[in-house]
């Protein structure tokens, strides 16, 4: 069993609903993630997938929330762009891009902060 990780960034604002008030304000962070894939074979080339094309898909993530208003974008309508559902959105999205390479996301980290973060563990390693 292989695992790698990624760490990219990326900035916005947001607005969360019933929690500390002082989150409740429009305010805004840089967010740093951590992704973590995995997968049982190493490819021909000798590697679970290149580096280069994961962090080709997870810009591509990046991109759809970087220098947004997180409460605007569909996914989070009716919910909040906390960082615990923003490390869903991103495992999920990063998921249907590795369909067919035969590497699984394991889990996503998103810093909100130096000092905070939350993980999503999109299923446990076996």
């Amino acid at each position: 069993m292989f695992e790698l990780k990624v760490v990219t960034h990326f900035a916005a604002a947001h607005n969360l609903k019933m929690v500390a008030e002082q989150c409740e304000n429009l305010h805004g962070h840089n967010w740093k993630v951590e992704t973590s894939v995995f997968g049982k074979k190493l490819n021909a080339a000798g590697v679970l997938i290149d580096f280069g094309e994961l962090k080709l898909l997870i810009k591509i993530i990046m991109k759809e929330l970087d220098h947004k208003y997180l409460n605007e974008l569909n996914y989070f309508t009716g919910g909040n762009p906390s960082s615990e559902n923003i490390a869903v959105y991103i495992a999920n999205r990063l998921q249907e891009m590795l369909q067919e390479k035969g590497v699984e996301v394991s889990k996503i980290t998103v810093w909100e902060s130096e000092n905070a973060c939350a993980t999503y563990f999109m299923r446990p390693l076996p």
